[in-house]
């Protein structure tokens, strides 16, 4: 039998041990998107001239935002692994889903949460939610970026089968060369969308409220099938009818809602100052 080249999996520790606690990178990486997507948040709601007449948040009022988004995405993300990829398993043993360090995050269940906390912290603050939706979007690829390669550190969500040159033997994905798909998908979740994002913030999108957010979703989207195609699918799920994994058909509708969105808010005028 033909054996494949691989490269060795680098020897990274998972985390940052302080005394008897070890500080885990996957958590650190939630805490740098949310601390780089507060910071640029509050740089973006400062300049008015990108917004025009379009009503949006005082950059003061990012510190609060960021709290309503920080538990939706956690409660959401858990809840939607819960739901989307290990049911039976959490009915069985329903305390499980409490452990968030057992089993896994779902990215469109923590968008959900994510968009509920905007929706809750417009009402609280009588804003729009729209053009808060969409500065949600232009800073949400950070997260995703770091995110992905916390999944690579921890050597999990690994690739497919494959004999490539730059294939990876991940520690617990067997003897087998894989495509090392975090890091495809960090470049095209984290790197591409954010470029994306920031030229439309950039090219005056914020005036038409739900632009930004709109293509946002059809971007992750159409990153997270390219990403699954080489991604290996959870081992409880497996593939799905046609070949397709469950991350495919969670954005497919998210594909669509963005398309809507985005249709809707080119309808619009600019809101010009």
């Amino acid at each position: 039998m033909l054996e494949l080249a691989a490269i060795a999996f680098p020897q990274i520790p998972t985390g940052i041990p302080i005394g008897p606690v070890e500080i885990r990178f996957y958590a650190l990486a939630y805490v740098a998107g949310l601390l780089f997507g507060w910071w640029l948040a509050k740089r973006i709601c400062g300049k008015d001239e990108l917004w025009g007449a379009t009503r949006h948040p005082e950059p003061i009022a990012v510190d609060d935002l960021i709290v309503y988004i920080a538990f939706g995405i956690i409660l959401g993300g858990r809840l939607g692994y819960v739901l989307f990829y290990d049911l039976p398993a959490y009915l069985d043993a329903p305390l499980e889903a409490l452990k968030l360090w057992h089993g896994g995050m779902s990215f469109h269940g923590g968008l959900i949460g994510a968009t509920l906390g905007v929706f809750l912290f417009a009402r609280a603050r009588r804003l729009p939610t729209l053009p808060i939706l969409d500065l949600g979007a232009a800073v949400a690829p950070i997260g995703l970026f770091f995110g992905r390669v916390a999944n690579f550190i921890n050597g999990e969500l690994f690739g497919r089968v494959t004999d490539i040159p730059w294939a990876m033997i991940f520690p617990h994905g067997g003897p087998e060369p894989r495509h090392p798909s975090q890091l495809y998908q960090a470049a095209l979740e984290g790197v591409a969308l954010f470029v994306l994002v920031q030229l439309l913030v950039r090219g005056g999108a914020l005036k038409r409220p739900g632009l930004v957010a709109g293509l946002f979703a059809v971007g992750y989207g159409i990153a997270r099938v390219i990403g699954e195609m080489f991604r290996q699918p959870d081992p409880q799920l497996g593939f799905l009818a046609g070949g397709l994994t469950m991350g495919m058909l969670l954005s497919v509708p998210m594909i669509a809602l963005g398309l809507a969105l985005a249709g809707l808010a080119l309808k619009r005028r600019p809101a010009e100052a």
